[in-house]
């Protein structure tokens, strides 16, 4: 009985274990058949234009801007041979896919207004809600188109407190570089409407842009801006347009290396994260608590702010360096919240009042301004302090910029001397790659997806980052105009760019300038059909390559869109351009187009930023007057003399030759030397 109740028990454990076995096998092939069904929704998802669902671009999308009285297409993705519907403002469309699953249809021309919806179907249907007919203008170049409303807030704030317009939409590009091939579509995006709190993302001279055109014609304007900090021209251009300039064209196609671009990330990524480790480490101020309000700085050295720590007896260092400055705040202002404005700072900064963590940015470029919440400010006396990291070059405050608290509508001046010590002294920190600058990378994944969307014209401000050689500049620029002009199929649609601002100090004598070079490849784009140029030499600041003036950066440009897009032809869009010259004697006449109602000399005062030079090449500042609608310069050191310059320099401080409609003149030279 013993044996045969062991037998039972074994008997039953075998088949208890195969038992399990047999369920735990039916579970594994359950989980397989559910990852085989979610693997195939999956691709079902993912490549539903070959299961019949219909796919738009993410530019047809709700509150989008289609392009009025043209034909406008519309595009998408689906099955080979699907049979698609669109329908909108009384029309309907009927087309089929092709093989690849791609269709379109041509809206018939449509007059401004909406808003409408629009009807889109095939095996499946899509709604497209609150569409208007208006104007689309495509927004592109470096950072001084990309700069957001927010940046220029303290200037503009009611504008931006009135910017409620549902006439005025914006959808924003993905910043993406693609050396391989031309994107069809874009990652993500959407239309926004302007109002006070989505009007602070949109780009701040394409806002003011088509604040004008909106005023003046009372139509829906639609801004797609595509742009970049830092790109230079060759990265907006196709691999076709670059077949003329092989050195960049190489260069792209060096990128088409994914293992390459990975190494050169890492490497970059391990380099700075390297740098900012060693220097938090060996930084004193870091150890030894500088940011608190009783450190003893007796000691500390002392600095004028705003200003550069390489001009004081600390020389040309790069690392860390602690400031600290003491200001005083009434009994009735504590307990309130401020604003503080640091101006700008080189490289960044990390601020503490009383001790108490305030702000910090990054990196050189934007405007330091930071609130500071209730609570932090007390009666009497109060610290600031900033920690200064410079990874190359002169570290410091920038010059002629405000340093100021404001509490309570009271402005406290933050300037004059501080006390500065040296955290840690590092060696200067090589600069990134910036593969996202590459020539062609941009074009392929933030202008080839838009080509397909019907445009009025395009808006572009750059060539900062071209400044190191004009002369190329010159040569790419008109062919990246004629390159989109081409990819768009849209005929010669307008063009209109800004010129270099005023940049950098002002120079005592007549110089070279590369920047005055690239105003110069600017001008002379001109040439090509249907282009305007906005002249901005007066609205630049010297110390800040993101001047905050961009109204009439925006305003400017719709002058020459009211030209050239709207065929206004009552309207003065540009200031004077240099046209040609006559040596009478010892002086130069000069003759220009675009006077407008007459050359001005703006303040009435004496023409200035003149150069005149004879045969040995050598510029001196010259007079100049106006006389009968041109200008006559000379100069009692020229005898005969054979060229003349005008606001040829970075920054031509001064220069005052305007129309009486009040634009500036463009800078010119009458040589090739």
């Amino acid at each position: 009985m013993r044996l045969a109740g062991r037998y039972i028990k074994l008997s039953f454990q075998v088949e208890k274990t195969k038992f399990k076995q047999f369920i735990r096998s039916i579970h594994v092939d359950m989980k397989i058949a559910i990852l085989r069904n979610l693997a195939l929704f999956l691709l079902l998802s993912l490549t539903g234009s070959a299961y019949g669902t219909i796919r738009l671009p993410k530019l047809i999308s709700d509150g989008m801007i289609l392009q009025r009285e043209t034909k406008v297409k519309i595009w998408g993705w689906g099955s080979p041979s699907e049979k698609i519907t669109v329908e909108i403002a009384g029309q309907q469309l009927i087309c089929e896919a092709n093989g690849a699953g791609e269709w379109f249809v041509l809206l018939s021309p449509q007059k401004a207004g909406g808003p409408y919806s629009m009807d889109i179907k095939g095996e499946n249907a899509i709604k497209i809600n609150n569409i208007l007919f208006g104007d689309v203008w495509l927004c592109s170049g470096q950072s001084n188109m990309e700069l957001p409303m927010y940046r220029v807030k303290p200037r503009y704030e009611e504008a931006i407190k009135n910017s409620e317009n549902t006439n005025i939409r914006y959808f924003l590009v993905p910043k993406k570089y693609d050396f391989k091939s031309e994107s069809n579509d874009l990652d993500y995006g959407n239309w926004q409407e302007a109002n006070p709190e989505k009007v602070l993302n949109f780009s701040a001279a394409a806002y003011f842009f088509a604040l004008e055109l909106n005023k003046k014609y009372n139509v829906a304007i639609g801004l797609i801006n595509s742009s970049l900090g830092g790109s230079p021209v060759e990265a907006w251009m196709s691999e076709e347009a670059l077949k003329t300039f092989p050195n960049q064209l190489n260069e792209a196609y060096k990128f088409r290396d994914d293992d390459l671009i990975k190494q050169i990330e890492l490497a970059d990524k391990a380099r700075s994260k390297a740098w900012y480790n060693e220097s938090s480490d060996k930084d004193e101020g870091l150890r030894n608590a500088y940011r608190l309000p009783g450190t003893d700085d007796s000691g500390w050295m002392a600095m004028n702010v705003p200003g550069y720590w390489a001009n004081t007896s600390l020389g040309e260092v790069n690392g860390v360096v602690w400031f600290r400055k003491k200001f005083r705040v009434s009994p009735e202002d504590t307990g309130k919240p401020a604003f503080l404005n640091l101006g700008r700072i080189v490289d960044a900064d990390s601020v503490f009042i009383n001790g108490k963590y305030t702000g910090s940015v990054s990196y050189q470029y934007p405007p330091r301004w930071y609130n500071v919440p209730q609570g932090i400010l007390v009666a009497g006396e109060n610290t600031i302090v900033a920690r200064v990291v410079n990874n190359s070059g002169k570290g410091g405050f920038v010059p002629d910029k405000p340093y100021e608290l404001k509490v309570a509508g009271k402005v406290i001046d933050l300037k004059g001397e501080w006390k500065m010590k040296l955290g840690c002294t590092m060696p200067p920190l090589a600069g990134e790659t910036f593969i996202r600058w590459k020539p062609m990378g941009l074009y392929n994944a933030m202008i080839a997806p838009l080509k397909s969307y019907t445009i009025m014209g395009a808006i572009w401000y750059q060539g900062e980052s071209n400044t190191g050689n004009p002369t190329a500049y010159g040569q790419m620029f008109p062919a990246m105009i004629q390159d989109w002009r081409k990819h768009f199929a849209q005929g010669e649609f307008p063009f209109l760019f800004v010129q270099l601002a005023n940049f950098m100090e002002a120079k005592d004598i007549p110089s070279e300038s590369n920047w005055a070079k690239t105003r110069e490849s600017q001008l002379k784009t001109l040439t090509v059909p249907k282009t305007g140029m906005a002249v901005i030499i007066d609205i630049g600041e010297w110390n800040d390559i993101h001047p905050l003036n961009k109204q009439d950066v925006g305003k400017r440009l719709a002058l020459a869109a009211q030209k050239l897009a709207y065929h206004d032809s009552k309207v003065v869009y540009s200031g004077p351009l240099y046209e040609s010259m006559k040596v009478k004697g010892n002086k130069i006449e000069l003759s220009f187009t675009q006077t407008g109602s007459g050359l001005f000399a703006k303040d009435q005062k004496e023409l200035k930023q003149f150069a005149i030079a004879g045969a040995d090449k050598k510029f001196v500042w010259a007079k100049a007057e106006i006389k009968n609608n041109k200008v006559v310069v000379w100069s009692n050191e020229i005898r005969s003399p054979v060229a003349v310059r005008y606001a040829w320099a970075d920054n031509p401080e001064g220069a005052n030759l305007y129309n009486r409609e009040g634009l500036p003149a463009s800078p010119f030279r009458t040589d090739s030397w």
